[in-house]
């Protein structure tokens, strides 16, 4: 193997505070090689080890890989130096060598070593005997090395049969003991303001993500003491930050060597405390990791938030003299990944340009109409994120977001830059921010002093928006594409469960449940029954559980709002107006202000204000249109001081087409089920009549969802003094169609009965009446009979049976014997012959009359059929006609595992045993 360094000496214009290597020069062949010799006695005290893909991605993956590993060393003053020169050097290796990369970090007493190592041992660097120029930065060959060379105290190359290996050498800078970074002094006047004494709770987390450790001032801030908290994951406290289509959540970033960012953590009374964390992985003596959580209030995050190492500034020349990329000038190398760290680097970054008190950027919507307020500093960021702000606020220069505007004194006019009306802000300079001659956002730097800026400080600041305008842009499409992509998963998501459903209420449900709090802290629904009918609050649901009765209680006393049939999210304030003075109410009559008698604070307060903190933010309206007609509005609300951004209300608007559709649906479903369902009803008979000294019992199971009648029918009624009709029968199919003949049979036997016809002559009689219906009539098989009573106690029963299962009749002694004889069913032929069969029922005997959904119930092969049925009836003996009617169907539904695929008919007659004296 052999081990040089790459040769040229010192680079000019070294870096302050790095160390050239002590070298010298040996004779290999005609090249002149710089060989370490230096004395390697610093101890390796960690390491850290990766593989990484021949992929483009794995140039972002090493970054990450090394900043967290140096972060979680604390070597945050190297941070930036080890991340440029790994991702120039991975880059070689992945993009320009085509092969795997390992990057290996060790950690000695003075500093780390990063070693990059390829599969190409072939691509050699070429060996010089003089110092050469590397050429430009903008050259792809060799840029890696120039950087190495450039920012690293020692480094080189190494070769193998197999591998190439680069490493860089970075040395700590001199520093105290203890001090990990620092920053500039600063006035008293000029340090970040905290309310009272800083509370900085300590939470310790254990690798399966629960509470160890909780300190008082963790309980201070939340409410919570340790016994309450310990053992219970941080994920049941903490309120993550959620778009759709994003997985990154606590858990992952508890899994991180280091973490810094701001969140959520729900208090002990329900109300989210945002805070500041800084998470730090470690391990105890026994090896196990856990997570040390730093949390501070936000607005307090400067007690926590790590400096930067060196300003902008510093960084605007490279080592050998010629100019850096200008974008990288003012962000910083390297810049943040994600849109939202990008944005906030660059309102930082531009405050402290023009060393002012606060900024802020705005990105403007797809239409170009409005600026949406995406990143601050120095400005109350949680009142003012995602609100928006129309691009042109009047005429002229000065009130438009296309051009470059000067306000030197902002109360001389008055709302001319609405973002910071009540801010205290007196002069601000603002420039778009362009691409392609497209309006994609504006930047705005404002200080509390008059007179601040002018034409001057334009310039500047639009030389830096000219410069990240395009990456900003390209940051916010790839977020916008991946916010697209997540909402089309969550549209066809929403639209299954929609579909799955026809039951009003669990639509309501779901609507409400899919919208909070994917997209909103709460929701209400209000629906409308018909043009006539006002609004109706019909669903409340916010994420906390406790505050939604508070909210439904606010929202009844408020006037809807109106049905407006436009398409698109409109504000509505009177939820956070009432709120408001609910809650100022309650609190004046709690501290005796109105004249009553004082009450304690406690007493009413406490939700009263958390109703108004719910409800006290940015609410809108979406109508539910379907069949162009506005059957309700789905209401969406956040938070006290917070707004929705234009891409979730996007999202909202598509839902809120989706589920008024199924909900409307449901609407006529619930309305063709209720009709259908109180018309069959109308075909079932009124009720069974008491018999003296008969028992009758009826069971009827109609098959198909929602049919309450089918083609079986039943009737017991009475024909004159002592004489009893009954009839039971099936019509040819099931459902409406056959349910129509059921209605025709039905009433035409007790016409007909009751004009005191013969069994047979009524039956004839309903034949012609169903032949008569020609298309539309269908064959049914009825038994029909008439009952009276004897003195002896005894019944006569007279009983036709036209083409259906014969009448089973269970003696005392356990016999089941038929009760009559076979005859034509109805509605063939048009001449019947009929007859009837005189049975008498003995005290004790019981008579069975079934449909043949009962005799024909299969499982498999298997039927129960005629014989079956009289098996079971013969266990029946001294039971009552209830009983053996439950009975009878028991074991119907107990031969076959599957649901009734026919419909079902019992009628059970049994005259009771004599009393004895």
């Amino acid at each position: 193997m052999t081990t040089g360094l790459i040769p040229g000496g010192q680079p000019p214009d070294r870096p302050k505070g790095t160390r050239m290597p002590q070298q010298r020069r040996e004779r290999v062949g005609h090249a002149a090689l710089p060989v370490d010799n230096r004395p390697r006695s610093s101890v390796i005290t960690a390491r850290a080890a990766a593989s990484f893909e021949p992929v483009g991605r794995s140039v972002a993956t090493a970054r990450s890989f090394v900043r967290d590993t140096l972060q979680g060393w604390g070597f945050a003053d190297v941070v930036d130096d080890a991340v440029v020169l790994t991702s120039e050097l991975v880059t070689n290796a992945v993009v320009h060598a085509g092969t795997h990369a390992d990057v290996l970090c060790l950690r000695t007493e003075d500093g780390v070593r990063i070693e990059v190592a390829d599969r190409y041992p072939e691509r050699e660097v070429p060996l010089q005997s003089a110092a050469v120029n590397m050429g430009s930065p903008d050259r792809e060959g060799g840029r890696g090395l120039q950087l190495c060379a450039a920012l690293a105290a020692r480094w080189g190359v190494e070769y193998t049969p197999t591998h190439k290996k680069v490493w860089f050498q970075l040395d700590l800078p001199e520093r105290p003991v203890g001090t990990r970074a620092a920053g500039p002094a600063l006035p008293a006047d000029l340090l970040p303001l905290a309310d009272g004494r800083v509370r900085v709770a300590v939470v310790q987390i254990d690798r399966e993500g629960a509470i160890t450790s909780w300190n008082e001032d963790a309980d201070d801030l939340f409410g919570y003491t340790a016994d309450q908290v310990t053992g219970k994951p941080l994920t049941d406290l903490a309120a993550w930050p959620h778009t759709p289509g994003t997985s990154t959540g606590i858990v992952e970033a508890l899994r991180l060597s280091r973490w810094e960012g701001s969140y959520g953590i729900r208090g002990a009374d329900g109300r989210v405390t945002p805070v500041y964390a800084s998470h730090l992985r470690v391990r105890d003596t026994g090896g196990e990791p856990s997570t040390v959580c730093l949390l501070v209030r936000d607005h307090e995050r400067a007690v926590l938030q790590t400096p930067l190492r060196v300003p902008a500034s510093d960084t605007s020349q490279v080592s050998d003299g010629q100019s850096a990329d200008p974008f990288e000038v003012f962000i910083g190398s390297p810049a943040p990944d994600d849109l939202d760290g990008l944005l906030q680097r660059t309102v930082e970054r531009a405050r402290d340009m023009l060393d002012g008190d606060s900024a802020f950027l705005l990105l403007a919507t797809d239409d170009e109409t409005e600026l949406e307020v995406r990143a601050s500093t120095g400005l109350p960021s949680a009142r003012q994120r995602f609100a928006r702000v129309p691009v042109d606020a009047g005429p002229g220069r000065y009130g438009s977001a296309r051009m470059p505007a000067v306000h030197e004194d902002l109360t001389a006019v008055p709302g001319a830059v609405p973002l910071l009306g009540g801010t205290g802000m007196r002069s601000v300079v603002t420039v778009p921010l362009k691409v392609e001659g497209r309006l994609t956002g504006s930047l705005g730097v404002a200080a509390e002093a008059p007179g601040r800026y002018s034409n001057e400080e334009a310039l500047r600041l639009q030389f830096a928006a000219d410069r990240i305008a395009l990456a900003v842009e390209s940051a916010r499409l790839g977020e916008l594409e991946r916010l697209r992509r997540g909402s089309l998963s969550f549209l066809v998501e929403a639209s299954d469960l929609l579909a799955g459903t026809l039951d009003r209420d669990q639509t309501l449900a779901l609507m409400a449940q899919m919208t909070v709090p994917t997209l909103a802290t709460w929701c209400a629904v209000y629906t409308i029954a018909d043009q006539a009918s006002d609004p109706y609050l019909s669903y409340v649901l916010h994420e906390d559980e406790e505050l939604i009765d508070g909210i439904k209680s606010l929202l009844s006393k408020i006037s809807p709002p109106d049905p407006v049939p436009t398409p698109g999210a409109r504000v509505w304030t009177a939820p956070a107006e009432v709120a408001h003075q609910a809650a100022l109410r309650t609190s004046m009559r709690s501290l005796g202000l109105t004249g009553g008698p004082p009450h304690q604070i406690s007493s009413g307060i406490g939700p009263t204000l958390a109703t108004a903190s719910a409800v006290g933010g940015e609410t809108v309206v979406l109508p539910l249109v379907a069949r162009n007609r506005v059957i309700g509005m789905l209401t969406l609300g956040k938070p006290t001081d917070e707004h929705f951004r234009q891409e979730i209300l996007e999202l909202a608007e598509d839902l809120s087409r989706r589920a008024a559709l199924a909900l409307d649906n449901a609407r006529l479903y619930s309305e063709r089920t209720a009709i259908s369902q109180a018309l069959q009803r109308s075909l079932l008979p009124p009720g069974t009549p008491h018999i003296e000294g008969v028992e009758v019992e009826v069971i009827y199971r109609a098959a198909g969802e929602g049919n309450e009648v089918g083609g079986d029918f039943y009737d017991v009624f009475p024909i004159s003094d002592g004489a009893y009709g009954f009839a039971i029968g099936d019509v040819c199919g099931t459902g409406p169609n056959a349910a129509a003949v059921t209605g025709l049979a039905r009433h035409a036997l007790r016409l007909l009965a009751r004009e005191g016809l013969s069994g047979p002559a009524v039956l004839e009689r309903l034949n012609s009446a169903i032949l008569d219906e020609g298309a539309r009539s269908r064959f049914l098989t009825l038994l029909y009979g008439e009952m009276r009573l004897r003195a002896d106690g005894s019944a006569e029963l007279k009983v036709v049976c036209a083409g259906h299962p014969l009448p089973l009749r269970l003696r005392q002694d356990g016999t089941v014997e038929a009760a009559a004889e076979p005859q034509p069913l109805l509605g063939v032929i048009e001449d019947l012959e009929l007859y009837e069969e005189t049975v008498t029922l003995d005290p004790g005997d019981v008579l069975l009359c079934v449909t043949d959904g009962v005799t024909e119930r299969r499982e498999g092969t298997r039927m129960l059929g005629d014989d079956g049925l009289a098996d079971v009836l013969t266990t029946c003996t001294g039971l009552t006609a209830g009983a053996v009617a439950a009975r009878i169907m028991r074991a119907v539904e107990r031969f076959a595992s599957d649901a009734p695929s026919d419909d079902m008919a019992i009628l059970a007659m049994r005259v009771p045993e004599l009393q004895k004296d």
